[in-house]
């Protein structure tokens, strides 16, 4: 499964997304502001533009199975769950199915429909998160 995060809107407080399964739009992702050739701010930086695997593993913090970006330079633990402003992530990806400035709505429906997505997969899953142009 390929997942595809177009970066698309961006504030002094976050960055929002479009979230795109194998090609089909699936939700809006907030994320802490994006700082590309900047200096990582622990716990207000989105995470580095690339490619990762995600596998859904059990979440110590959250206590439940998440999906979990593989290897994300200088991050670890990044999740994919739900919550509505940039405060309620430390890098990690928060889907909801309508967006406004620095927040997403429904993000609990939204995260419920791409877990169970996820959760069918067959094979690995993999994220890329890019800008759009």
């Amino acid at each position: 499964m390929e997942l595809l995060l177009k970066r698309t809107w961006f504030t002094p407080l976050s960055t929002i997304g479009e979230l795109f399964i194998d090609g089909a739009f699936e939700c809006f992702v907030l994320e802490d502001r994006e700082r590309e050739g900047q200096a990582k701010v622990p716990g207000v930086t989105a995470i580095p533009r690339g490619r990762y695997e995600v596998r859904i593993t059990p979440s110590p913090r959250f206590k439940r199975d998440l999906p979990l970006l593989i290897d994300v330079p200088g991050y670890s633990g990044v999740r994919i769950h739900p919550g509505n402003v940039a405060a309620d992530t430390e890098g990690c990806l928060l889907p909801g199915r309508t967006r406004v400035q620095d927040k997403v709505l429904e993000s609990r429906v939204a995260f419920d429909v791409l877990f169970a997505k996820l959760q069918l997969a067959k094979g690995p899953i993999f994220i890329t998160i890019t800008a759009a142009s």
